[in-house]
């Protein structure tokens, strides 16, 4: 089946989960999710990987109407492309959502939106000078070196980040070189709320970046198009609000 969506409103919608909030059984795994996770050994890696699903899936439902109980989100599902970026299917069905996902520190980051879109979330701590000259163009290096000793470490991870969410919006990740990508700066006063930032590609191409900064994590949502100041899903105990303007927004399946 092909999926669209009608009365889909434009704009990036985020949320962040921690560890406390995922469940401890599996019943809001789909069949294939559990699966999956049966097989991850290292127990890290399967608490990130069900953290990501978790935020995902609940952002996935508030940004739907959908009621968030367990067996609601076993519905909602995390498939990876093959270029690796994450989609998401309901009942079997490809959402027209784009999503990307982060997680750093027992945090996770989603991100919604109906235009390629790319998240990442870091936990400020200092790089290596090694780290900048590999990865870094020379305006980022030049930007860094006049930026005061307490600041760095900030700046530094801030610029990483979102040459992360630019390679997440891509569909590239890391395959492609962080130094094809430019990342300007202009306020880096540390602020829970997002901040402009500019991210243009060595193809000419012009994205546009957001920043803030909370409780040690830098995070960053960069998309090639203008969706306006990101917008923060509010959950509250098992209710959900859906988006901010309170529409609802509903799949039409077509064979």
């Amino acid at each position: 089946m092909q999926v669209s969506m009608e009365n889909l409103l434009p704009g990036a919608y985020w949320l962040e989960q921690t560890q406390r909030d995922v469940p401890s059984g599996d019943e809001w795994l789909s069949a294939a999710e559990r699966s999956v996770v049966a097989k991850i050994r290292v127990p890290k890696r399967r608490a990130d990987w069900l953290l990501g699903r978790w935020t995902t899936k609940r952002a996935s439902a508030s940004q739907l109407c959908r009621t968030p109980d367990l067996e609601t989100l076993a519905r909602f599902e995390v498939r990876p492309a093959s270029s690796g970026a994450p989609q998401l299917f309901v009942d079997g069905a490809r959402s027209p959502l784009e999503i990307s996902i982060s997680h750093s520190d027992g945090v996770s980051l989603c991100v919604l939106a109906t235009v390629e879109i790319g998240c990442d979330i870091e936990t400020v701590e200092p790089r290596s000078a090694a780290f900048v000259s590999d990865y870094f163009t020379a305006s980022e290096q030049e930007r860094i070196a006049i930026v005061p000793g307490e600041q760095r470490d900030l700046i530094v991870n801030l610029i990483w980040s979102a040459k992360e969410s630019a390679m997440k919006a891509l569909h590239e990740g890391l395959r492609l070189d962080t130094r094809s990508f430019n990342v300007t700066v202009t306020n880096l006063v540390p602020q829970a709320s997002w901040s402009p930032i500019q991210v243009s590609h060595c193809s000419g191409q012009p994205m546009v970046g957001w920043w803030r900064f909370q409780e040690r994590m830098v995070r960053t949502i960069v998309s090639p198009h203008s969706t306006g100041d990101p917008q923060r899903f509010e959950l509250s105990g098992d209710e959900l609000s859906c988006n901010s303007s309170g529409l609802p927004l509903t799949f039409t399946l077509r064979a």
